[in-house]
C-alpha cells in the first residue's frame, strides 16, 4: 500500500512549479554538495547531510581516512587492523554492504567484499570535506547505497609547493608472546602540489609500519595517489586521478578465530578515473565519468610458513562509465544519466564470475512554493544476475524562518549481494549462498535544522525496512557460517547533532560539536533463528563529543566517543591532540584511548590500547 502511496505523491509533485531566484543565493564560503547530477548548497539540502570539513580533519587524532570516520555521528567503524587498518564501515545500522563510498563522486564498489573497500591511498592532508549522506540513496548514486552513502571530495590546490610529514608512536608495551620488543609504529609522507590558473596537479606517497599491538597485528603500508585538474576553457574542464595501495598485515583473529593467530593477508588496490565537466549553454552542462579498480587480495590462513594450505587469493576487476546531466529550466532544474558497470572476479575458493550492471537515473528540483522546496526523482536499474528494478525516491524541506527548516524523505535502495556472499567455498569456515536475493529499503525520514551564527542544530528521526537482509548465520557452531536472508529488518531510529562555537577573541575560538544517535532493530518474518555473524554487534546507542579550542597558530582538541552495540559491553574511548604551527612547520602529540579502556569491534581480540605518538609536518603551500 506504501508504494502506492508513494508513486501518487510522485505524480502530484511534478505537476506543481514555483521555482524561485532562491537557489542563485549561495554564500560564497557555504558548502556545495555535488550529487553527480545536481548541485545543492549545504544550508539548501532537504536530506540529513553530515559533512566533516578539512579544519575538522586537521584537528582530529588521527592520520587516516578510518580514524577520521570514527569521529563522525551515526557512522560505524569496526576496525580489525590497528590505525586505518581493515575495517568496515556502516551508517546507521546498516552493514559494512550497505554503504556505498565515492571518491569524488565516482563508486568505490568492491565486488568481491565490502571488507576492502577503505583500502584508498587517500592522505587525510588532501581530503577537502567528508559528506555522509544518510538513507537509502539509489536515485542519487545508485546500486549498494542502501543505508547511505560516503563520499569524499578531495582538494583542488591553489598554490604549488611540497609536503613532507612524518610521525612515530608506541604503547610502550611489549611482545610477550614473540619477539619481546616494545610496539611501535611510524610513517613518513611526502608530496607536491602545483597550482596554476589553468591547471592543478598533486602527487602524494607514503610509507607506514608497525610491529602492531598484540601478537601478529604489525602492518606495513604503501600508498601512491596523483590528482589532476585541467581547465581548457570557462565551460571545459577536465579531472583525473590514479592511486596504489600495497598493505600487508598481521590478520590475527580477523576471520577465524582462534585458528588463525598465524594468519597474514597481502591486498593491493589500484584505482584510477577521469572525469569532464562541460557547459553545453549556460542551462546544460554533460559530467561523463570513467572509473576503473583492480583489487588482489592474499590471504594466507597459516601465515607465511605454508602458502599450499589454507591460502586464498582472489583477483577483482571493475570498469564503470557514466554520463551525468543537468538543465536548469524557468521552473526549476532537471537532472538525468546513465551509467554501465562490469564486474568480474577470479578467485582460488569464489571460482571465475562476471556480470553486467546498467542504470538510469531522473530526478526533478523545484520550489512549489516560495519556502516549500522537493527533490523528486527515480532509478531504473538492470542487472545481469537480478534483471529489471526500479527505486523511486522523494525529499522536501519547508523554511519556517530563515534559521528553522523542516525536512523530510521518503527513499528506496537495493544492495546485490557480492561475489563472496554467493560463491564462497571456504570450508569449514564459511560458503557462500548462490540462492540470495538482493537486499530492498525502504525509509521515511522526517526531522529539523536550525542554523544560527554560531549554532548549528540536526535532529532526525527514521523508519526503515530491509527487506531480505543478508546476513552470515549457522544453527550450530558445528557447522560452517553460510549467507542466507535471514527475514526482514525494522529500524526505528534517532540522531542529533549540534555544533557550537565561541568567539573568546579575534585570535581564540573555542568550538563543542556533540553528536548522538539510537537505534531500534528488530527482525520480523525471520527464516531460522540462528547465530548471526554481524547483526549481533550493531550499534544501539552512540555518543561523538568534540571539544577545541585554538589561539592563533596553537589548537587543543579532546575527543569522547561512547559506543554500546545490541551485545556485548559498552565503551567509551578519548582521544587527545595537541598541534603547534611555527611558519611552515606544524608539530603535533596525539594520545588515543587515554584511559586505556579495553574494547572489541570484531570478534573477540581488544582493539589497541593507549597509544601515544608525535609528528612533524612541513608544508609549502
Amino acid at each position: 500500500m506504501k508504494k502506492i502511496y508513494f508513486a501518487v505523491f510522485t505524480l502530484m509533485c511534478t505537476n506543481f512549479y514555483a521555482q524561485t531566484k532562491r537557489d542563485s543565493i549561495i554564500e560564497i564560503d557555504e558548502v556545495i554538495i555535488n550529487e553527480n547530477r545536481l548541485s545543492t548548497p549545504i544550508s539548501k539540502q532537504n536530506r540529513n547531510v553530515y559533512v566533516i570539513n578539512s579544519e575538522a580533519i586537521k584537528k582530529l587524532p588521527g592520520r587516516t581516512l578510518q580514524e577520521v570516520l570514527q569521529y563522525a555521528n551515526g557512522v560505524d567503524i569496526r576496525q580489525r587492523g590497528p590505525f586505518g587498518g581493515q575495517a568496515d564501515v556502516s551508517v546507521d545500522g546498516g552493514s559494512f554492504e550497505q554503504t556505498v563510498v565515492l571518491l569524488n563522486g565516482a563508486k568505490i564498489i568492491d565486488s568481491q567484499t565490502a571488507h576492502n573497500m577503505l583500502n584508498l591511498p587517500l592522505p587525510v592532508e588532501v581530503i577537502e570535506r567528508i559528506e555522509v549522506l544518510r538513507g537509502p540513496a539509489a536515485r542519487i548514486f545508485g546500486i549498494n547505497s542502501l543505508t547511505g552513502a560516503i563520499n569524499i571530495i578531495t582538494k583542488k590546490p591553489t598554490d604549488s609547493g611540497f609536503l613532507v610529514s612524518t610521525y612515530a608512536g608506541s604503547n610502550f608495551e611489549k611482545d610477550t608472546q614473540d619477539t619481546g620488543d616494545t610496539f611501535y609504529g611510524g610513517g613518513i609522507q611526502v608530496g607536491a602540489v602545483l597550482g596554476k590558473e589553468k591547471q592543478q596537479h598533486s602527487i602524494f606517497a607514503s610509507h607506514d609500519k608497525s610491529n602492531g599491538y598484540r601478537y601478529n597485528t604489525g602492518f606495513e603500508n604503501n600508498k601512491l595517489l596523483y590528482q589532476g585538474n585541467v581547465q581548457i576553457n570557462d565551460s571545459n574542464e577536465i579531472l583525473g586521478s590514479f592511486g596504489y595501495v600495497k598493505n600487508g598485515f598481521g590478520a590475527n583473529g580477523f576471520y577465524a578465530a582462534p585458528g588463525d593467530r598465524n594468519s597474514t593477508e597481502i591486498v593491493q588496490t589500484t584505482f584510477a578515473n577521469i572525469q569532464s565537466k562541460h557547459a553545453i549553454t549556460e542551462r546544460w552542462k554533460i559530467m561523463p565519468r570513467i572509473t576503473y579498480r583492480y583489487n588482489y587480495d592474499d590471504y594466507r590462513y597459516l601465515g607465511n610458513n605454508n602458502l599450499n594450505v589454507g591460502r586464498s587469493q582472489h583477483y577483482t576487476n571493475s570498469i564503470a562509465a557514466e554520463l551525468n546531466s543537468s538543465i536548469k529550466t524557468e521552473n526549476g532544474e532537471i537532472g538525468f544519466g546513465a551509467e554501465f558497470r562490469n564486474e568480474d572476479i577470479h578467485s582460488s575458493n569464489i571460482g571465475d564470475h562476471d556480470r553486467e550492471n546498467v542504470g538510469i537515473y531522473a530526478e526533478y528540483r523545484t520550489y512549489l512554493f516560495e519556502k516549500l522546496n522537493v527533490n523528486v526523482g527515480t532509478y531504473l536499474n538492470y542487472n545481469s544476475d537480478y534483471k529489471w528494478q526500479i527505486y523511486p525516491g522523494i525529499d522536501a524541506s519547508y523554511e519556517l524562518t530563515e534559521e528553522f527548516k523542516i525536512i523530510g524523505n521518503i527513499g528506496t535502495s537495493q544492495r546485490i549481494p557480492s561475489f563472496t556472499d554467493l560463491y564462497l567455498n571456504q570450508r569449514p569456515g564459511n560458503i557462500g549462498n548462490p540462492d540470495l536475493d538482493s537486499e530492498n529499503a525502504f525509509q521515511s525520514e522526517f526531522g529539523f535544522k536550525f542554523n544560527r551564527k554560531s549554532l548549528n542544530l540536526n535532529v532526525n528521526y527514521f523508519y526503515r525496512e530491509i527487506s531480505n537482509y543478508i546476513d552470515w548465520t549457522r544453527m550450530t557452531t558445528t557447522v560452517p557460517w553460510q549467507s542466507q536472508n535471514y527475514g526482514d529488518l525494522i529500524t526505528n531510529g534517532i540522531n542529533m547533532r549540534g555544533t557550537y562555537r565561541i568567539d573568546l577573541s579575534s585570535d581564540s575560538k573555542l568550538n563543542f560539536m556533540l553528536g548522538y544517535s539510537y537505534l531500534d532493530s528488530k527482525f520480523k518474518d525471520t527464516r531460522s533463528e540462528p547465530f548471526s555473524k554481524y547483526l549481533i554487534s550493531s550499534l544501539k546507542h552512540q555518543i561523538t563529543n568534540t571539544i577545541d579550542f585554538q589561539h592563533k597558530d596553537f589548537s587543543v582538541l579532546f575527543a569522547t566517543r561512547f559506543n554500546e552495540r545490541v551485545t556485548g559491553a559498552s565503551y567509551w574511548i578519548n582521544d587527545f591532540r595537541v598541534s603547534q604551527s611555527v611558519k611552515k612547520f606544524t608539530f603535533f602529540v596525539d594520545a588515543q584511548n587515554i584511559f586505556n579502556t579495553t574494547y572489541f569491534e570484531v570478534g573477540a581480540f581488544p582493539l589497541p590500547s593507549r597509544w601515544f605518538s608525535a609528528g612533524v609536518k612541513f608544508v609549502s603551500f
